[in-house]
């Protein structure tokens, strides 16, 4: 298996699986899309279901691997272009900060979204994977006005997934649109990978509607 082997992305347009599209454009990486119709209910047939049981995208296959869970699979693609210059070397000192804060988007950022759109009352502090929401997300503002990214000048993976993270969280009202967190995501989504995968998208969605008959 060698990074010459093209990767197969599991995808839907406007889900998660956008930004691991994203990061394959930023990364040069040769792919191919395998579509689910989400609007069709795709995602939960057998087929899929034996790539992902828990039927999410996104999902990748490269050569014998099989990867799942969105923090992974930014995780390994990053790593499998290092010269895409978007992951820091296991020598370089922002290598245990920059995995920090990609993990900390599963562990304590999703689950404290989901609370708050389920309108759900969070664990007790000592209980709660992410403390409370506001201490969630103040630790990340005091990282990011360090900017313009989380480890300074240079772009990583880790910013193609809270970039783009923040603007959709912004555009439901589930983040405050912080001036810190609107500019931060502006420096992500206005680089043109974004821009191309989100016009896709648009297209895409469109044509799983119809033919969902939605």
């Amino acid at each position: 298996m060698t990074t010459t082997d093209r990767i197969t992305l599991y995808y839907s347009p406007q889900s998660r699986a956008t930004g691991a599209r994203v990061l394959l454009e930023e990364l040069g990486a040769p792919y191919d899309l395998h579509v689910l119709n989400m609007k069709a209910g795709e995602q939960r047939q057998a087929a899929y279901l034996a790539v992902n049981p828990l039927g999410k995208v996104p999902a990748i296959r490269h050569g014998d691997a099989l990867v799942t869970e969105q923090v992974a699979i930014f995780i390994y693609l990053a790593d499998l272009f290092p010269q895409a210059g978007l992951t820091p070397a296991l020598n370089d000192p922002r290598r245990g900060p920059y995995l920090r804060w990609i993990a900390y988007y599963g562990s304590s950022f999703e689950p404290a979204l989901i609370d708050k759109f389920m309108k759900r009352e969070p664990a007790p502090v000592s209980q709660s994977p992410y403390a409370d929401f506001d201490t969630m997300l103040g630790a990340l503002e005091a990282q990011l006005v360090k900017g313009p990214y989380l480890f300074g000048e240079e772009i990583t993976a880790a910013d193609i997934l809270w970039g783009i993270a923040f603007n959709w969280t912004m555009t439901f009202g589930l983040v405050p649109k912080k001036d810190v967190f609107a500019r931060y995501a502006e420096r992500v989504t206005a680089r043109p990978a974004f821009q191309r995968i989100t016009q896709a998208d648009v297209e895409m969605a469109a044509q799983h509607a119809a033919a969902a008959g939605v």
